[in-house]
């Protein structure tokens, strides 16, 4: 899940770790979202930062600290760690992965790159494809930073 100055991870499978996932400061960040056959990029945020849940208010400005507060569902939810980092693009529900960008996103592991598995005709069967925290392999970025900064603003 992410907020504008923030995303947020845990231990279950629900909602992923990323300390587990490697996610380092520097790393950008791209939360998506699968509605009705289509995947959503949501807007990018690059890392700065990454805090317990428990301890974020010993770093953060008090005023980012009470937005992070204001959140309590959050807390009920697992969250365990908080990506920190400048303002990133505004979250945005109205940005499609056009079915041929989708087609070719890649994810990269240490041993390999691979496809998003489960596209068919530039359209996602099922959001399970997406749900996780993956690297993607920089042209698979550069297509998905391109979209939301891209976009025009509301």
């Amino acid at each position: 899940m992410t907020s504008r100055r923030g995303s947020f991870g845990g231990r279950h499978q629900s909602l992923p770790s990323f300390v587990r996932a490697g996610v380092q400061p520097g790393d950008r960040v791209y939360p998506v979202r699968v509605f009705r056959r289509r995947m959503w990029v949501l807007g990018s945020m690059e890392v700065a930062r990454l805090l317990e849940y428990e301890t974020v208010g010993e770093h953060l400005e008090t005023e980012d600290h009470l937005r992070l507060v204001h959140w309590k569902p959050l807390k009920a939810g697992c969250v365990s760690e908080v990506l920190v980092g400048p303002p990133g693009t505004p979250l945005d529900f109205g940005t499609a992965v056009p079915g041929d960008v989708l087609s070719t996103l890649t994810y990269r592991s240490r041993r390999s790159e691979r496809r998003i598995k489960h596209v068919v005709d530039g359209e996602p069967r099922y959001a399970a494809s997406v749900h996780g925290i993956y690297r993607l392999a920089p042209a698979s970025a550069d297509a998905l930073e391109a979209l939301v900064v891209g976009r025009p603003r509301r």
